[in-house]
C-alpha cells in the first residue's frame, strides 16, 4: 500500500488531479497548429462513436434524433477546425483529407448541409423524405463526352444546310446598295458646290480685273474725244 500510494502522489500535483485540457469553443482561438490538429482528431473519434452508436435502431427516436444532431454539430465544428488549420498554415484538409465520415450520411435536398446517419434515415417521416429524391442522373465518362464533339459541335457544317448562305447573300447585296447610294450622293452634292464655286468665282471680279477694266474705258473715251 505504500508503493501504491507513492505512485499516486507522483500522479498528482499538490495532492490534486491535473485536469485535461479542454477543446476551446471556438477553433479561431487557437494558434497553435499542433493543438488543432490534436482537436480535429478528437472531433474525428467523437463522429466515429456516435456513428456507431446510432446504428443501433432501438435506441429510440428520440436518442437517434438527438444522436443525428450532435454528429452534425461535430462535422460543422471539424469544418471549422480544418479551416483554421489551414489558416495556420497547415494541409487542406477539404482537398486532401479523407471525407469517409461525410459520407456517411445522406442529406435531403434543400436542406442546407444536414445529414443522417444510421437507423436516423429510417426515423418516420425521414424516409419519405429520401423516397421523394429523384436519383441522380449517370455521370458520362471522358470517351462519352468526346463522342458528341465534332465538326457540327465547332460550326463548321453550318454552310452545308443550305440556309445560311442565301441570308449572307442578301444582307451583303443591301449592303452594297446601300454603299452605292451614299456614294452616288456624295459625289452629286461635290459637283453643285464645285458649280456653285465656279460660279461665284466669274461672277466676282477680282483687284486686278477692275483697275483694268476702268483704265481700259478711260482709254477709249480719250480715243472718242481727241481722234474721232
Amino acid at each position: 500500500m505504500t508503493t501504491l500510494a507513492r505512485w499516486r502522489a507522483a500522479q498528482n500535483t499538490d495532492g490534486f488531479k491535473k485536469e485535461p485540457e479542454r477543446r476551446p469553443y471556438l477553433a479561431s482561438e487557437c494558434r497553435d497548429l499542433r493543438k488543432a490538429e490534436k482537436w480535429r482528431l478528437q472531433i474525428i473519434r467523437e463522429v466515429a462513436k456516435k456513428v456507431a452508436q446510432i446504428q443501433n435502431a432501438g435506441l429510440g427516436e428520440f436518442r437517434i434524433r438527438d444522436l443525428n444532431d450532435e454528429i452534425n454539430k461535430l462535422l460543422r465544428e471539424k469544418k471549422h477546425w480544418e479551416a483554421q488549420i489551414k489558416e495556420l498554415g497547415g494541409p487542406d484538409y477539404s482537398r486532401v483529407g479523407p471525407r469517409m465520415l461525410d459520407h456517411e450520411g445522406r442529406e435531403v435536398p434543400g436542406n442546407r448541409g444536414y445529414k443522417y446517419f444510421g437507423a436516423a434515415k429510417e426515423l418516420p417521416g425521414v424516409r419519405e423524405l429520401f423516397e421523394q429524391e429523384p436519383p441522380a442522373p449517370p455521370k458520362k465518362t471522358r470517351a462519352e463526352l468526346m463522342k458528341d464533339i465534332d465538326a457540327d459541335y465547332y460550326g463548321y457544317r453550318d454552310d452545308d444546310d443550305g440556309i445560311l448562305e442565301p441570308l449572307e447573300r442578301e444582307t451583303e447585296s443591301s449592303k452594297r446598295d446601300i454603299k452605292i447610294s451614299s456614294w452616288v450622293y456624295r459625289e452629286s452634292k461635290d459637283d453643285e458646290e464645285n458649280e456653285i464655286e465656279i460660279t461665284a468665282q466669274r461672277s466676282i471680279p477680282s483687284q486686278e480685273e477692275i483697275k483694268e477694266a476702268i483704265i481700259n474705258r478711260k482709254k477709249q473715251e480719250l480715243l472718242e474725244k481727241y481722234v474721232l
